[in-house]
């Protein structure tokens, strides 16, 4: 390993991140092959316009914009070169608490918002890199960008593409939170990571809404993340039979994570910000039900659950309190 590659990755461990890689930007991603296990050859856009064909994008009109761009960083910043992704582990040994009356909140949005978190240490980072490099450029993402970050994450050894479409890490399952900084830095890359799922289908078979059309596609018109998260319809646009099966779900859903195999050993994170809260651990959904819009933004101001928004977080907590049990 090169000195300046060795120096970076200390110091993104120094940052707090836990994982770190690099992957190598070819000049060209048209003819590179993205394919999960078990399928045949394609490229990084193929696989992007195959999923965009469909239709499983749902309401979510960014990504259907320049997927030339989205599957090619040179597009995003030229002459890159490397890909340095970072993940950050968000697992804690805390049990939701999901008593009669209270809803689910995914992990990941149990602490701070983790685009806040990532933020600072990512620019930490890139000020690293300016020291080795004054010249080079930088450009960093944590889920913000137009970057294919779960392939460029395998690519750079942190893990592989779940039959989920979530990265798993042989070291922290599948509890990575991703970011990445791309520069025109001539990095040594890392072996891309393997993917050993094998004939495993406890992730598919865990979905409440069978919103895995295929082993490593994700229909996002059927994924209770996207319904609790990005869907902007209210109550009655949503299929009642999709309602009944978000069960008590009011912000995204670990269902297809908890089950993997790869998560029995995961250690608790050390990121103070990721750790819970009682509000997010055990969401009581009478509470919530009667917040205003101006107790929801003060409540989750720094929160990912804004991503919600106020009528999309109420008309969560109106489904959760429709599917409770009745006695």
């Amino acid at each position: 390993m090169s000195s300046t590659t060795r120096l970076l990755k200390q110091a993104a461990l120094e940052q707090g991140f836990h994982a770190v890689g690099i992957a190598r930007v070819p000049s060209s991603t048209t003819d590179q092959d993205c394919s999960p296990s078990g399928h045949s050859q394609t490229s990084l856009l193929d696989r992007l316009r195959y999923w965009l064909t469909q239709g499983y994008y749902g309401t979510m009109e960014w990504m259907r914009r320049t997927p030339e761009r989205r599957a090619d960083p040179t597009q995003v910043l030229p002459h890159c070169r490397s890909i340095i992704a970072l993940g950050l582990n968000y697992w804690t040994d805390a049990i939701p608490d999901e008593r009669r009356g209270n809803g689910r909140i995914a992990r990941y949005a149990w602490g701070e918002d983790y685009h806040r978190v990532f933020k600072k240490k990512l620019k930490q980072l890139e000020r690293v890199l300016k020291s080795l490099e004054p010249d080079c450029a930088t450009r960093s993402y944590a889920d913000t960008g137009p970057v294919m970050e779960k392939f460029w994450a395998q690519q750079a050894g942190l893990g592989w593409i779940g039959k989920h479409s979530n990265l798993v890490s042989p070291t922290f399952g599948s509890w990575l939170l991703l970011g990445e900084i791309l520069t025109t830095m001539e990095l040594e890359a890392d072996e891309p990571g393997t993917d050993l799922c094998g004939t495993c289908t406890l992730c598919v078979r865990a979905c409440p809404t069978g919103a895995i059309a295929e082993p490593y596609v994700v229909d996002a018109t059927k994924c209770i993340s996207y319904l609790t998260i990005e869907y902007r319809g209210d109550g009655p646009s949503l299929d009642e039979g999709l309602q009944t099966r978000m069960g008590n779900r009011i912000f995204g859903c670990d269902d297809c994570l908890d089950v993997c195999p790869y998560n029995a050993f995961a250690p608790a994170t050390n990121e103070p910000g990721m750790q819970p809260t009682a509000l997010t651990q055990g969401p009581n959904l009478s509470r919530l039900s009667a917040l205003s819009e101006e107790d929801f933004s003060r409540t989750f101001a720094h929160s990912p659950i804004r991503r919600a928004k106020f009528s999309g977080f109420q008309r969560n907590v109106a489904i959760a309190l429709t599917n409770e049990p009745r006695t």
